[in-house]
């Protein structure tokens, strides 16, 4: 069984049934799809409705670029546009109107320059942008292209070649039975078609005749119906049938390979079968696809195909195929005819008689067949297994003595090594070979020493020499460290190249006789610090070797550089072969045989060299993003020539880009790196990855680059998409252009801000140094009013001195008028009388005298001028004597004083108060003294 993939709808999330199958030339493959057109490139599912949502039935590539399909009513091609966006093109527009209802579009057929839609009572020609019409006689059944040739089946006239415009018959009349339906024409040879019908079997149109092609299928055609069939190349065909599923056949008729719902398919039911450029095959089946890799170097081998059991060990003896598994031997003949090809041969396995149990090796033992099984030592024959011993498992045998007839063999069992002869007719156990009892997977004869090497995992390398009766051990030698290999742990013994070698985890080690020690093997530095668990020479002198899961060889056939070899890996393999259990038989280049987890595995080398060729490298998607998720699709990945460069607004400066290679049967060992050009100096890892992202940058032009590697190594071809990041609107050269026109603006508002500073700072300066003035000015009146307070204080101490003596003097006068006055009217005499009254007008006359009071009244004015100012402005209506008398009043002096100086009476002065009052309108509780001392300190 060649490996198998299934897609089911959940997986390509499409619709359940599939019609159709093509592939373009950049390897991806297209199927009609009851929810449209349905692509895939071996990572990504793509869905493409028609416009009227209806089920393609159809689909075809021309070579060109165009993928033609048919649905219901409807029929056009899709065609990549200039960013390789797969765009739809109706032709229904171009169909004479008259014929436009024509249901489902079936088949469709390329020649040249010419498209053929075919439904049941249309075929539409379309050549050179205008569509023609064919009507049936009855109706259309069938139509497809072989080569340059067209076909179709008309019900009433048979089967019909498309000459020179003309639907013509190519066989005689009443060759073909009414009622039978064609379901597919493949070409058989030079000059004959090989023809499938749904219910009557195959048939041959040759030389104008149509007659059966007479099977060993027959009885299998009458309760199955052929929905197609495929030319694979090589003589092969395969058939697609229902409820049977699918055969590969011979040209003979006979059946190579069978393929059905219990072998790996979805379902039995098969619409169509496609051969893809590698010759692999795409089933569309009602309901999911299935990819089949017919045309693999690697074949799967399952014995049970419900259990896939583990399998050890592998053989082919007599035309006959044995793998040992863990539940037993299993067995197959295969044809003679199919050595060359044992991969293409039906396998009919069954289990061998009394083999039940695990199976650890099958060997041939001097033209016999051994197997090492866990309850001992088997001799497989046409009957069923004859048992040799069964004390023991056995894991290993190793041929050494040979004395005609007999042979003398040393197998490695669970408990150590046993003695076996052949005595020409039957394997005899001799029982255990005293002084081994470690359990031995790994061991090999040395005939020139007679002696058996044997590694344990764990234990370490010995060499074990045996007695001339192969009874017991005589000698044993052990080698570690001391004995130049690396470590003790993990070290295995094989016989390659005539030399004993052991592998280890940091290289291949070489046993050197000469100084009976390992030493560091210079030929296989390919393989240093690689942890080897097992290795063998095949008969063409090349070495297979196994390590962590992992198979590999070293082919001496190929010679590179320094090396003698060629290294080469199977990464298909990887996790596949059988790990702590590794075996590969090499029957010949072609039919290499592995141990594997689930089944056996068979390569097919010299396939696998043709074909590992470079693989393909798509770019698939690329997608810009903005900082609010929305989505710009940059390119769709359809496109195939030069992609242009892409400019891009600074807002996607967010970028996806998918990418793909349809190596379909290689997909978990295709690997990627990518670059970005503008960003990255230095390609990425390898990874299985196939999308990659990048947010956020700079603006600048950038050239992402993307390559693919297959499993053997081998790179594609580099993949490149270009473009460019707008700078952002603050980053424009037209904005550049304002920063200039703002930054001179600037200069000048800048400048203009230092000159209004300048003025600012000079009149600052003005302003300061009149301040100053002002201060200085202000300090020389300080110093004139300080001046004028103490000429004022002054004044005010001169007018109170006045005042006071003024006052005293009219004291004095007034004392002395009185005592005058006493005398005088004491006095009888007349005449003294008379001198008294002279004296007191002469008193009163003094008293009246003006001279201090001018005098006082000019000091009072000068020392309150300010006072009667600020009075006169609150208070105008104010006479000359009540200024005066407020004058007084400031002075603190009493009614009694300021009488005297007013020369009135006490009450004049009270009635002067009172009414002084009522002019400056203040309350009778107002002090009169407080009121008038505010404007002496306004006046301060």
């Amino acid at each position: 069984m060649p490996q198998i993939i299934n897609y089911s709808s959940k997986v390509y999330e499409g619709g359940v049934q599939n019609w159709d199958v093509t592939q373009d030339t950049q390897g991806i493959m297209y199927f009609g799809n009851n929810e449209g057109l349905l692509s895939f490139d071996g990572r990504y599912w793509n869905v493409y409705p028609l416009p009227n949502s209806t089920i393609v039935r159809s689909v075809c590539f021309d070579g060109k670029g165009r993928i033609y399909v048919g649905g219901q009513d409807e029929i056009g091609y899709f065609e990549a546009d200039e960013r390789g966006t797969l765009v739809y093109h109706s032709l229904v527009g171009k169909i004479p109107e008259k014929e436009r209802q024509f249901a489902d579009v079936w088949h469709i057929a390329i020649s040249g320059e010419h498209v053929f839609f075919q439904a049941n009572n249309h075929i539409f020609h379309y050549y050179q942008d205008k569509i023609s019409v064919d009507r049936p006689h009855s109706s259309w059944q069938y139509m497809t292209s072989v080569g340059e040739d067209v076909y179709a089946q008309d019900m009433e006239r048979g089967l019909l070649h498309y000459e020179d415009g003309i639907w013509k018959s190519i066989i005689g009349e009443n060759t073909i039975k009414k009622g039978v339906m064609i379901t597919g024409i493949v070409a058989y040879s030079a000059d004959t078609l090989l023809v499938a019908t749904m219910k009557d079997g195959l048939f041959y149109v040759g030389n104008r005749k149509f007659f059966p092609k007479e099977t060993s299928l027959d009885a299998q055609f009458l309760t199955n119906r052929i929905s197609s069939i495929r030319s694979l190349g090589n003589d092969l065909f395969a058939l697609s049938m229902y409820p049977e599923g699918m055969l590969i056949i011979d040209k003979d008729g006979e059946i190579v390979q069978r393929y059905s719902y219990g072998e790996g398919l979805q379902t039995n039911n098969i619409r169509n079968i496609f051969k893809d450029r590698n010759g692999n095959l795409w089933l569309a089946l009602d309901d999911g696809i299935d990819y089949i890799a017919v045309n693999s170097a690697i074949k799967y081998i399952y014995p049970d195909q419900h259990t896939k059991l583990g399998t050890y060990s592998l053989r082919i003896f007599n035309h006959k195929l044995y793998l040992g598994t863990s539940n037993g031997l299993y067995v197959t003949p295969y044809r003679g005819d199919a050595i060359d090809n044992i991969g293409m041969s039906e396998a009919r396995f069954e289990k061998v008689p009394h083999s039940d149990g695990q199976v650890w090796s099958i060997q041939d033992v001097n033209g016999r067949l051994l197997i090492g099984h866990e309850e001992g030592s088997f001799e497989i024959q046409d009957d069923g297994v004859v048992s040799v011993h069964s004390s023991t498992g056995i894991w290993t045998y190793q041929a050494a003595s040979r004395v005609s007839p007999s042979y003398d063999i040393v197998a490695g069992s669970y408990l150590g090594l046993r003695h076996i002869v052949f005595d020409g007719q039957r394997f005899i156990d001799k029982g255990h070979i005293e002084g081994s009892y470690e359990t031995l997977r790994f061991a090999h004869y040395d005939a020139t020493t007679h002696a058996i090497w044997v590694s344990h995992p764990y234990r370490g390398v010995f060499k074990l020499s045996l007695s001339k009766d192969f009874k017991k051990i005589t000698h044993q030698q052990r080698y570690d460290v001391a004995g130049g290999l690396p470590s003790m742990l993990h070290n295995y013994i094989f016989h390659i190249r005539n030399d004993i070698m052991v592998s280890t985890p940091k290289g291949v080690y070489v046993y050197n006789a000469a100084n009976d020690t390992f030493i560091a093997s210079e030929e296989y530095q390919a393989l240093v610090n690689i942890p080897i668990q097992y290795m063998m020479e095949d008969k063409m002198g090349n070495v297979w070797f196994a390590s962590n899961k992992r198979l590999g060889v070293l082919d001496f056939s190929r010679p590179v550089g320094e090396y003698q070899y060629t290294v080469s890996y199977f990464p298909e393999l990887n996790g596949e072969i059988l790990g702590g259990f590794e075996s590969v038989y090499v029957h010949d280049a072609e039919n290499v045989f592995i141990s594997g987890q689930k089944g056996g595995i068979l390569l097919n080398y010299t396939a696998y060299q043709e074909r590992a060729s470079r693989p393909n490298m798509l770019l698939r998607t690329v997608k810009a993003f903005d900082s609010d998720k929305k989505e710009q699709l940059l390119f769709g990945g359809y496109r195939y020539q030069h992609v242009p460069d892409t400019k891009l607004r600074y807002a996607f400066n967010s970028l996806q880009f998918n990418f793909s290679s349809t190596m379909y049967d290689q997909q978990e060992q295709v690997e990627f790196r990518y670059m970005l050009e503008g960003l990255e100096t230095k390609w990425s890892a390898w990874s299985n990855r196939s999308e990659k992202e990048y947010t956020n940058l700079p603006a600048g032009t950038y050239v992402f680059k993307v390559k693919s590697r297959n499993g053997m190594g081998n790179e594609s071809e580099e993949q490149q998409f270009s473009f460019r990041v707008a700078p952002p609107w603050y980053a424009h050269p037209v904005s550049y252009v304002l920063y200039a026109v703002l930054f001179l603006v600037f200069i000048f508002w800048l400048l203009g801000v230092q000159r209004k500073k300048l003025k600012e700072r000079h009149r600052d300066e003005l302003h300061v140094r009149q301040l100053e003035i002002e201060k200085k000015e202000k300090e020389v009146i300080k110093l004139r009013n300080e001046k004028l307070e103490v000429e004022l204080g002054f004044k005010d101490k001169e007018l109170a001195n006045l005042t006071m003596n003024i006052i005293q003097r009219g004291e004095v006068l007034r004392k002395i008028k009185d005592n005058v006055t006493q005398t005088m009217n004491r006095l009888e005499d007349k005449e003294e009388q008379q001198n008294f009254r002279q004296l007191i007008r002469l008193i009163r006359s003094a008293e009246r005298t003006n001279d201090d009071w001018e005098k006082f009244n000019t000091h009072i004015h000068h020392a309150n001028e300010n006072f009667f100012l600020r009075l006169k402005e609150q208070h105008p209506d104010l006479t000359a004597n009540e200024l005066k008398l407020c004058a007084l009043l400031r002075m603190n002096l009493l009614s009694k004083e300021i009488a005297q100086l007013m020369h009135v009476t006490v009450k004049a002065v009270e009635v002067s108060r009172y009414r002084l009052r009522k002019k400056l309108k203040i309350d009778s509780e107002v002090n009169l003294y407080d009121y008038l001392m505010q404007y002496t300190k306004s006046e301060e």
